[in-house]
């Protein structure tokens, strides 16, 4: 029975969506391979039987040892969850260079690299699943999120090219459009804003904008769990949609964009971060 269940790589689960991603993946039987950079806050998850394992998504010897762990113990990787990022909250005119490509590291090259490592065992399943961890907002840009924003469109296309190269060997990639969930995803960014802001900054008048771009995500955010039951129930489907959106926002942000003149969308953007009461010295 053991060799039935199939077999997931989740990275980032130390918190929010990845762990609870973890948790329902194995809730469901699941052969779970739970991996953050830090092994100890992967603790709780191996007290309940998954299988834990130390991964820095940007080291390709990093992604090696799981691969090989895998390969040793499983033969074959059913589904492959690339959910590692975060967000560097800035103005773009101030980020610092190393900052705008640390952000790209994590975000975009490191989930190209771990499929790339992955790719031989995604092979050996009969229906193999790459599944992005993607963002609403790719598809909404907003103030001081520009690095963010763009890591995670830059993401969303890879994924497009990624569904049709690889279709042809029975490999479905899945892009989740992610909305507002309940994580530690605003404290760190809130945290990253602390220790980026310059004393001489365009905007230090409206500060409290850049923090509150930093805390959006927070604002009534959909719970991890009840996100993580939804993803992991659409890619159970015979015929699971290549793009989908869960969480708080995730459907009106993509309408606003949709729909709303640009010029008026600029305005209600800047209202809400403050760069409207911005006032040249």
């Amino acid at each position: 029975m053991e060799q039935q269940k199939k077999v997931v790589l989740i990275t980032g689960c130390s918190s929010g969506i990845g762990r609870a991603l973890a948790e329902e993946f194995f809730q469901n039987g699941y052969i779970v391979y739970a991996t953050a950079r830090k092994i100890e806050t992967l603790e709780p998850l191996k007290q309940k039987g998954l299988l834990v394992e130390t991964v820095d998504v940007t080291n390709s010897e990093s992604i090696q040892q799981i691969y090989n762990r895998i390969t040793k113990e499983q033969g074959r990787l059913d589904v492959l969850v690339n959910n590692a990022g975060y967000a560097t909250i800035s103005p773009l005119v101030e980020l610092g260079m190393s900052d705008l490509r640390n952000q790209f590291e994590t975000n975009v090259f490191a989930p190209i690299q771990l499929i790339q490592i992955v790719l031989p065992l995604l092979f050996k399943s009969d229906s193999a699943q790459i599944v992005n961890i993607g963002s609403v907002s790719a598809i909404l840009s907003t103030p001081f999120a520009g690095a963010y924003c763009a890591s995670k469109a830059a993401l969303h296309s890879l994924s497009d090219a990624l569904r049709m190269e690889l279709a042809p060997f029975n490999i479905k990639v899945i892009t989740i459009q992610t909305g507002a969930i309940r994580s530690q995803f605003g404290q760190r960014a809130t945290s990253a804003v602390e220790q980026n802001q310059k004393s001489d900054s365009l905007y230090t008048t409206i500060r409290e904008g850049i923090y509150l771009r930093a805390q959006a995500s927070q604002d009534k955010p959909t719970p991890a769990d009840v996100y993580a039951k939804k993803v992991v129930a659409h890619l159970q489907k015979s015929k699971p949609a290549s793009i989908v959106r869960f969480g708080r926002g995730s459907l009106l942000l993509m309408l606003m964009k949709r729909l709303i003149p640009e010029n008026v969308l600029d305005g209600i953007l800047s209202k809400k971060f403050k760069l409207s009461q911005l006032k040249l010295e």
